[in-house]
């Protein structure tokens, strides 16, 4: 991580506080990640920790953006992503394993982002407070190695194209939301929700969820911008 922050990135838009907790292993960057936070403003610092374990002992209040690293002691991965949202909080993955698996790995899990661990801290600010507002975001860093792996995408022709409901639904998929949430934040029932993934599925080829996730990085649907959890219009 980089130790230089720009003056004022760490201000938030209102007066509203962001819980963050931190679970992360290695020592040197655990501190200097406490210390960015315990700096910033806008930003309520809680349970810093070196595993999933320790952090059940904390009893972090729900609905906080956990900093997850995937490299942990005891219950790691994908694991420790279901364990942690499974509380109740919003998982941000901050890992140095970026590739393509453990991303899309993460993201099924539940994890609402992902940076790799050469992020700086500007942007790590952001991705927390996207997050914070019900968002989605993966670094650039994260989803160009997506791009790039996504050398099994089937061929498509102009029915590719996809509706902006079926982008929201796509984008959701994609920030780990399960069909239910879906129908929730966008006002719609399950069984319409499903019609619309049926769809996205026929038109882009893609079964699995993971591939989906792929997908819709690779249309810039969840990325630096981030997406928002309740889109607009139907």
């Amino acid at each position: 991580m980089t130790d230089e922050r720009p003056g004022g990135t760490a201000e938030t838009a209102g007066s509203t506080r962001i819980r963050v907790a931190v679970i992360e292993d290695h020592p040197l960057y655990r501190r200097s990640v406490e210390r960015v936070l315990a700096e910033a403003g806008g930003i309520e610092l809680g349970a810093v920790v070196d595993s999933v374990a320790r952090f059940h002992v904390h009893r972090q209040p729900p609905g906080s953006v956990v900093l997850l690293d995937l490299g942990l002691p005891g219950v790691a991965g994908a694991a420790a992503v279901l364990e942690v949202c499974e509380l109740g909080h919003h998982v941000l993955v901050v890992s140095a394993q970026a590739e393509s698996e453990q991303v899309l790995g993460a993201i099924a899990a539940g994890a609402k982002g992902f940076l790799s661990k050469d992020v700086d801290i500007d942007e790590l600010l952001i991705a927390i407070r996207t997050v914070a507002e019900g968002g989605a975001y993966v670094s650039a860093v994260v989803a160009g190695m997506i791009i790039k792996d996504n050398t099994d995408r089937p061929a498509v022709g102009p029915d590719a194209e996809l509706s902006r409901r079926e982008e929201q639904v796509l984008r959701l998929v994609a920030a780990g939301e399960r069909d239910i949430d879906i129908a929730t934040i966008l006002d719609i029932g399950v069984r319409t929700v499903r019609g619309y993934l049926d769809r996205v599925r026929d038109k882009t080829g893609y079964r699995r969820r993971p591939d989906l996730v792929k997908e819709a990085i690779r249309r810039g649907l969840v990325g630096p911008s981030g997406a928002p959890r309740r889109p607009a219009g139907r």
